[in-house]
């Protein structure tokens, strides 16, 4: 420190991706002091345990234990009582938290810090089969034994808030989609985390400011699908850690207010073992086979997955005609009213998928996009004819669920998600979304308030 102020060292922080030799190496000499090893909960959110970065190396390289309440907990962190996996009747065990070291990255928001993702093993060393990371490598080698690998790109749409009068407030007023004039607070929250992104290793392709008041997005590259789910998780802890520079909240929330819907918009393709775009084409009457068999899956069987995208009761408040957001289970070219929507040309040709909001666990909406375009493929289904007109007056198409009440029915006694996701892994986010409904069935809103006391 130099006048109260501090002072950068000589050498600067090391920054992004560490390799295992590297990270030994700036260990010993004392430029990281502290190592996360973080695992993904239901909601996406990471969690885990700080530890001293020579003592993780001496002792945790194979896996570090947490408690097994970390995959029941709700989003307030409470522990609702029902759960194979853990409770009171099983003493709330540990699991052991493997860490992938493929994942290290410095954490630039907290300097001399590396984080790893890992997951949770039982104690003969099986992986934990609901933890949302292990089900998405799950479907992955499923595609992988059709003979494809799977590649991402993720659009994160989210909420500034700053704190008002009245509470927390959109951090600006005004609709300022596709804006190059932008107010100072989103020009600092920007430049913030494309710096933070940047020092991490996070490769972006955009930022940009939407319609609504305090709407921003940002759009990652195209990569390998596990690895663009973490860059996506540790994206929302640096958005969050950004943000609080400048006296702002990330709402990764579907709904945050009335009126606006936040998505995450996953981009998928198809890549064959030689590294040929599986879904190529240059015109959309010529769609490929492999194409029509993944959005069959898609239309037939995410109806059966919901609650994997839409998991709170807030997701499907987004769900609105005419608001960019999906009503019904239909597909088409270019269409940004359609669930599925067939962009890009040639060699960039993929399918958007529009239907989970900012609130979903990308490694969970993933799965069970994966799972459905699989089994489509397997069965060499063939897709319904594609909207060409209003998406939101389909009637030909099934509506999506009105709230999660009905998308939990059509999922727990559903045989298909069964056969796609296993018996546990249902019962286990079937029970998640009976938890989350009875939480509010018992708590009063604010608006419940406003509209009843007069």
């Amino acid at each position: 420190m130099t006048n109260g102020k501090a002072v950068r060292p000589a050498t600067p922080w090391p920054s992004g991706a560490v390799s295992e030799e590297s990270l030994r190496e700036l260990v010993e000499a004392r430029r990281i002091t502290e190592i996360m090893l973080a695992l993904s909960d239901m909601q996406g959110r990471l969690k885990g345990k700080v530890f001293s970065a020579p003592v993780f190396l001496e002792r945790m390289t194979r896996g570090a234990e947490m408690c097994s309440y970390l995959l029941a907990a709700d989003t307030d962190m409470n522990l609702p009582e029902g759960f194979e996996l853990t409770g009171w009747a099983q003493g709330f065990g540990d699991f052991l938290v493997a860490p992938d070291l493929g994942t290290a990255r410095v954490l630039p928001t907290r300097p001399g810090t590396v984080i790893v993702i890992g997951g949770p093993v039982q104690r003969d060393g099986t992986p934990v089969e609901v933890d949302p990371r292990h089900m998405l490598r799950t479907q992955l080698d499923r595609m992988r034994e059709l003979g494809y690998e799977v590649q991402v790109g993720v659009e994160s749409e989210f909420v500034l808030l700053s704190a008002g009068d009245s509470g927390l407030v959109p951090a600006w007023s005004k609709n300022l989609d596709y804006a190059l004039d932008l107010p100072p607070v989103a020009t600092s929250f920007a430049r913030h985390l494309s710096g933070a992104l940047a020092d991490a290793g996070i490769r972006y392709e955009a930022f940009k400011t939407e319609g609504v008041p305090g709407q921003a997005e940002l759009t990652f590259p195209y990569g390998d699908a596990l690895g663009a789910c973490d860059d996506y998780a540790l994206f929302r802890l640096l958005a969050r850690d950004v943000a609080g520079h400048d006296d702002l909240l990330p709402a990764f929330m579907a709904a945050p207010e009335t009126g606006t819907g936040s998505g995450l918009h996953l981009h998928l393709s198809l890549w064959n073992e030689h590294g040929d775009p599986g879904f190529d084409h240059h015109r959309a009457q010529d769609l490929p086979p492999l194409m029509k068999h993944a959005i069959a899956g898609l239309i037939s069987l995410l109806p059966h997955l919901a609650p994997l995208y839409w998991p709170t009761v807030n997701s499907y408040k987004r769900l609105r005609p005419h608001s960019f957001a999906p009503t019904r289970f239909n597909w088409g070219i270019d269409h940004r009213g359609c669930a599925v929507r067939v962009t890009g040309h040639g060699p960039g040709a993929r399918l958007e998928i529009r239907l989970a909001g900012s609130d979903a666990n990308a490694y969970l909406a993933l799965a069970a996009y994966i799972a459905a375009m699989a089994h489509g493929i397997e069965e060499k289904l063939e897709p319904r004819s594609a909207c060409e007109g209003d998406a939101y007056q389909d009637t030909s198409a099934i509506p999506v669920y009105a709230d999660l009440a009905d998308a939990l029915q059509h999922f727990e006694h559903s045989t298909a998600a069964q056969s796609l996701l296993g018996e546990n892994v249902v019962g286990h986010y079937a029970h998640a979304a009976r938890a989350e409904l009875d939480w509010h069935r018992s708590h009063v809103t604010d608006t419940e308030r406003l509209r009843g006391i007069r």
